[in-house]
């Protein structure tokens, strides 16, 4: 019996086609790029204001325990942490706040690179666990001020450090001349800030300097981790 002969191509794919074919994927992939990218943004910038949201209601709880006052207005002689804000231990007020916290992960920014998350809120919980500033001067006397945020901030163009940072309305005739920005380390050069009314919003340059100026405070002060 002879041997049965097929006349049909094989079905496998040339190197053409496979060329083309991997053409048209990456052309996908490079279309599909951005949008994934601005997808993941969002999300990471929501998880940023959902972190603001849990420390804000910490320290709106901790505050209605202790006649209106927030941790950074309390004297550390009568249970706050007022005089280690104001040099810059932020970790201080954090670790009061602490059984109102789910964890200390909730202290740092999902965008943060330099920051690194702490296992507890023990002696060894410091500064270098924590991404978010302080709003010394928020009370309830002002619901537009400044209780937390994303602390990536900078003045004149420079990158500011750890401690104290004052930014006085009188630095500028407008807002629009005030000299702090972000930078770009985190959420694209935006950020998030919780203020006392219990709302976060994310701000922009122009819009973080406006709400500067509507606190109402001639200088706003801001304890940097």
């Amino acid at each position: 019996m002879k041997p049965r002969v097929s006349n049909k191509r094989s079905a496998a794919l040339t190197l053409v086609e496979v060329m083309v074919v991997i053409l048209v994927l990456a052309v996908i992939v490079a279309i599909m790029m951005p949008a994934l990218s601005a997808a993941r943004r969002k999300n990471l910038n929501i998880n940023c204001q959902n972190n603001l949201n849990e420390i804000g209601q910490a320290f709106g709880t901790w505050q209605a325990d202790h006649n209106g006052k927030f941790p950074m207005q309390v004297s550390v002689a009568s249970g706050g942490a007022m005089e280690m804000v104001a040099t810059g231990n932020v970790a201080a007020c954090f670790q009061l706040i602490s059984s109102r916290l789910t964890s200390p992960k909730v202290l740092i920014c999902p965008t943060e690179n330099n920051q690194r998350t702490a296992m507890n809120f023990s002696s060894a919980f410091n500064n270098s666990n924590i991404s978010y500033f302080v709003g010394f001067d928020a009370n309830t006397n002002c619901p537009e001020s400044f209780l937390c945020g994303d602390d990536n901030f900078s003045v004149n163009s420079v990158s500011i450090k750890s401690g104290m940072l004052e930014l006085s309305t009188n630095m500028a005739a407008n807002y629009y001349e005030l000299p702090v920005d972000w930078t770009e380390a985190r959420h694209n050069k935006t950020g998030n800030i919780g203020f006392e009314d219990g709302s976060v919003r994310e701000t922009y340059f122009y819009s973080l300097r406006d709400y500067l100026f509507q606190t109402g405070f001639a200088t706003n002060r801001l304890a940097i981790p």
